[in-house]
């Protein structure tokens, strides 16, 4: 059984339907969601980037990859496994800041 079974009709002129169109669009989420993220006090950010996936892909394999070698170096004792470490939450906190100055809706003020 769905959770929201309640359905409200809204209606609009044609310009305020064609900026619900384009801002839905622009966010890359279906109407209903947009309209609750509003309802909630969120404004949802715009979809990002073809290329924003493709950098974040990257940017994780450069973390795996960093976390890998931490390891492995720990392991064999030949790196300073404290700095190693705190670079890699560097690399962990900047993808968290990206996704959110891009992905994360926005309270309304």
């Amino acid at each position: 059984m769905r959770k929201r079974n309640i359905q409200v009709i809204v209606c609009l002129d044609s310009d305020e339907h064609q900026r619900l169109k384009n801002l839905v669009k622009r966010s890359g989420l279906t109407r209903s969601t947009y309209l609750r993220h509003l309802i909630n006090g969120v404004v949802p950010q715009d979809a990002p980037p073809p290329d924003y996936y493709r950098m974040m892909e990257e940017l994780r394999g450069i973390g795996a990859n960093l976390n890998y070698i931490a390891q492995v170096s720990n392991a064999l004792g030949f790196i300073d496994a404290e700095k190693y470490d705190e670079a890699v939450q560097t690399l962990n906190q900047a993808l968290l800041d990206i996704i959110d100055a891009v992905r994360m809706p926005r309270k309304r003020e």
